[in-house]
Formats: C-alpha cells, structure tokens, sequence
C-alpha cells in the first residue's frame, strides 16, 4: 500500500473500528427482554425492595409456585408486556431470580402485575418525579394485579418505579 494509499485508508479504518464498537456497546431498548437482567440485577442491588417486601409479607404471596411475577411494558411501544421480571424468597430476601422476555403466559391476579406507561412517564417515575400513588391517581401508570397488596407496599413499590431511571435503555421500540 503506498504512502497515499495509507493516509486515505486509515481514516476509513478509524471509523469501521469506532462503530463496531459502538454496536458492540450499544444498549438495549429500554424494557426489552435484554433490558430484563440488567433491571433484576437493580432490583437484588436495591436494599428497599429486597428487605421491605419480605417484611411486609409480599413474597410470600406466591399461590404456592414459589415466586411472584411482574411484566412491564411501554405502551406507546405496544399492547403487551415485552419484559418479566420473577421475584422469590431466597436467603430471607425478596430476589428477582429472573429477568427477562415474558416467559410466563398464564397470570394469576391474585398475586402477579402488569405494569405499563409511556416512555415519558417510565422515565418521569424513574427519575423520581412522582411516585406510584400519583402515577396511578393520574392515569399515568397503568396497573393490573393485587391492588391492596400494592397499595400496603407504596415504599417499595416507588423504589420499584426508581429502576425505570437506574437501568439505562435505548429509546428504541422493543
């Protein structure tokens, strides 16, 4: 290759290595099932969820499977769930054991939730602008699945809406 040669190559060069590496860093889209370990490894990090919801008795409503299921999604992305986090009892802590694609079909309302909102909402809830209670009075958070066992658990359940903000995630569709 001759001098020119070179000196015309190495900035294409450059910048073929740059971008394989952006798309080797790249994150994923936000509440996609590979934004899924990244949130459960939040929630084990989070003092708040791991210990408040043992206390207060919310793991422990499971209907005998031995863990809790909650699937989120961004609505404005869709109409169902796109990411499933499983919460269970482990080593006297609530532990998300799972997080990932929505897996499980069949919900029991009794004990599991589903939660969607808009992007902008998600990441208004997640930057701690408003908590759950606001979120849900408002119509900004939409919620199905145990309401009095929600509503007796607020505490935790903002910490849960905090993940939203702790994660990082691409704004694109999952």
């Amino acid at each position: 290759m001759t001098r020119q040669e070179l000196l015309i190559a190495l900035p294409l060069m450059a910048a073929a290595a740059l971008a394989g590496g952006t798309a080797r860093s790249a994150e994923p889209a936000f509440m996609s099932g590979d934004w899924g370990p990244a949130a459960c490894e939040a929630w084990n990090k989070d003092p708040v969820l791991t210990t408040e919801l043992v206390k207060s008795g919310w793991i422990k409503n499971d209907k005998g499977r031995g863990f809790k299921v909650m699937q989120i999604y961004r609505s404005d992305c869709g109409d169902k769930p796109t990411v499933e986090l499983r919460v269970a009892l482990k080593d006297g802590k609530a532990e998300c054991v799972y997080g990932g694609p929505v897996e499980t079909q069949q919900l029991d309302s009794g004990a599991d939730y589903v939660m969607n909102a808009t992007t902008e909402r998600w990441k208004q809830m997640g930057a701690g602008e408003y908590g759950p209670m606001k979120a849900m009075m408002l119509g900004r958070l939409s919620f199905k699945g145990p309401y009095g066992e929600a509503m007796g658990n607020m505490g935790p359940f903002a910490n849960f809406l905090l993940l939203a903000g702790k994660v990082p995630g691409s704004p694109t569709c999952p």
